[in-house]
């Protein structure tokens, strides 16, 4: 355990931000498979939704430096070419 105090507080601090990534990838995937399972069951007007939701979340995690800005771009684009490819 730290005895510093500059090293406590850095302690302190990386456990929330640890907590505050955990979550947001959580829902990255969350989002990532709403919009498959919508492309699968055929419904395109939910489908689309579901992606433009999901590719929210990417580009806004990517602002906050949870992922890098190319892998959220990557991520983007296979999960727009998934949705494309189950719908039509």
């Amino acid at each position: 355990m730290a005895n510093i105090k500059s090293q406590m507080k850095r302690n302190r601090q990386n456990l929330v931000r640890n907590e505050r990534n955990r979550a947001l990838r959580s829902e990255l995937h969350t989002r990532s498979k709403a919009a498959v399972s919508a492309a699968q069951s055929g419904d395109a007007a939910a489908a689309a939704e579901a992606l433009r939701i999901a590719q929210k979340r990417l580009d806004m995690a990517a602002s906050k430096g949870v992922l890098t800005k190319t892998t959220a771009a990557r991520r983007k684009s296979r999960l727009t070419r998934r949705v494309n490819e189950l719908l039509g």
